[in-house]
């Protein structure tokens, strides 16, 4: 297909996107948290059935689903989109705002919220879904629509794919996501290689000697070690890191004590560091082990500290070929609005487990969400741009068009890029 066919095949699909623009918002109104996506799940699995073209295979690494729609002879495409949500308590006062709670899983109830895009994700892809699937004449191979649960703890990839996801759906030539981002909606970005950082989180427990807050000198106080720890893991990127190589450490939580007048008997820190080269990672590992050993040393701790790895995102590296065909796919359809040399960013994802896993090529890219006109005038007021929420924000609520049509849009290029 020439390039020009692909967009005339969208053109000639006139899928409405109004239900869909509804269904977005019941997700939104109804996110669920990592793990807990069942309800997710079975309004996904409700839609895919009634398009009546799909073979549905559920419950795959949790909440996890796929459908399978297969065309006749050609390469076999996977598409994914991610269903969790956050803790997070929404503030943007939308009319479909989120009021949910749920029990986290230590039991703790936590008000929830698709902080992060998984709504419009999930949505665009059973657009995309549709639309592929109303225009069957002017393609042909496999087409593999997925649905993952558990991409914000990091392990939902890994845990289809561990539940055997590829003995239950064809193995596809090529693995594509997208992610909504605080960028202009209507925009499309990409680039070749790195994307996406890898992120490893960790929490750090420090031990010391309870007391009475009035005979401190009986005690080894774990807020005065904790708060060495933390000032003295800011130096690791600014000290230790090359300028010119990508890395963040950011203590996300520290928590010591229960009251004012009883030195505790120990302090956890939540540690979260992003890293592009392998070697970066080590090093930056490294040095907070050192760091952290060493403070405790120097209080005098009674036991050393215990380091427990809490998630870890590799790195999403776009396959040069790939990212340089749907380039030339995705300038040709969206114009000016598509940047194939978009920043790489420290956020972090999994999808590429799916595809690493078993040495499939793949590539990711981003589509905006942040009204145009808003992005436009902040573009002249930097204060206004730092007030747009980012991703994971309690404000965070990207724009439904164009948001929507370019997530399906960029989705069915991708594929069809490919299903000839």
């Amino acid at each position: 297909m020439t390039q020009n066919s692909l967009s005339n095949i969208l053109r000639a699909a006139t899928l409405d996107l109004s239900p869909y623009e509804e269904l977005y918002k019941h997700f939104h109104a109804h996110p669920e948290l990592s793990r807990q996506e069942k309800a997710t799940s079975e309004t996904i699995t409700a839609h895919l059935s009634q398009l009546g073209a799909y073979e549905i295979h559920t419950h795959i690494g949790g909440y996890g689903l796929a459908g399978v729609l297969r065309n006749g002879p050609g390469k076999t495409i996977l598409l994914r989109a991610d269903m969790d949500a956050l803790p997070v308590k929404e503030l943007t006062g939308l009319p479909y705002a989120s009021s949910v709670t749920m029990a986290d899983a230590e039991g703790v109830e936590k008000p929830v919220m698709h902080a992060c895009g998984h709504d419009m994700h999930i949505t665009c892809l059973l657009a995309a879904a549709e639309l592929l699937a109303k225009t069957q004449d002017a393609w042909s191979g496999t087409l593999i629509v997925l649905f993952q649960p558990d991409e914000e703890r990091g392990g939902g990839a890994q845990a289809m794919v561990d539940d055997g996801l590829y003995t239950k759906i064809p193995m596809p030539d090529y693995a594509f996501g997208q992610h909504v981002m605080r960028l202009r909606a209507g925009s499309v970005g990409s680039r070749t290689g790195t994307i996406m950082a890898a992120a490893d989180s960790l929490k750090i427990t420090l031990y010391g000697r309870g007391g009475h807050g009035s005979q401190p000198q009986q005690t080894i106080d774990p807020v005065i070690l904790a708060a060495h720890v933390v000032l003295r893991l800011q130096n690791i990127v600014s000290r230790e890191v090359d300028p010119t190589d990508l890395a963040v450490v950011t203590v996300g939580s520290l928590q010591a004590g229960q009251t004012e007048n009883i030195i505790a008997d120990r302090a956890e820190i939540g540690v979260d560091f992003r890293s592009v080269k392998l070697a970066t990672r080590e090093k930056i590992l490294a040095a907070i082990k050192r760091i952290v050993e060493a403070e405790c040393i120097a209080s005098g701790s009674p036991k050393p500290p215990l380091f427990t790895p809490t998630r870890r995102f590799p790195p999403t590296d776009n396959n040069d070929r790939l990212a340089a065909q749907l380039a030339e796919s995705f300038g040709d359809h969206f114009g000016g609005q598509f940047d194939g040399d978009t920043p790489r960013t420290n956020v972090s994802e999994d999808f590429s487990t799916l595809a690493t896993s078993h040495g499939i090529p793949c590539s990711f890219w981003f589509i905006g969400g942040v009204d145009p006109g808003l992005w436009d005038r902040a573009q002249a007021d930097e204060a206004l741009m730092q007030e747009i929420p980012g991703n994971h924000s309690a404000l965070f609520a990207p724009v439904i068009q164009p948001t929507m049509k370019t997530g399906v849009d960029a989705l069915c290029i991708a594929a069809l890029t490919y299903l000839k």
